[in-house]
């Protein structure tokens, strides 16, 4: 969910943002005369850079649909068969 506020109203409501942010995992775009910014937790922030870091990989989002395409042709292996009975 993203939420769209003003600079004043982000400094007014700081600890709630924070709060929204990390408990909720909300993206917050906060206006200024300067630029718009945006504030998320580090925990989501961490994700986003990951998975630019996947994608950006070569074949990656090949192998990916690969998998996909898999997946739906029912071509899988169960837990037992990949771990065997534990």
């Amino acid at each position: 969910m993203k939420t769209e506020i003003t600079a004043t109203d982000a400094r007014r409501d700081f600890f709630e943002i924070v709060k929204g942010a990390t408990e909720k995992h909300e993206i917050f775009r906060i206006q200024h005369r300067r630029g718009p910014v945006v504030l998320l937790s580090a925990e989501d922030y961490d994700n986003l850079i990951e998975t630019l870091e996947l994608l950006s990989t070569q074949d990656f989002s090949q192998r990916l649909r690969q998998s996909i395409d898999q997946v739906h042709k029912g071509e899988t292996y169960s837990m037992e068969e990949v771990f065997g009975n534990t």
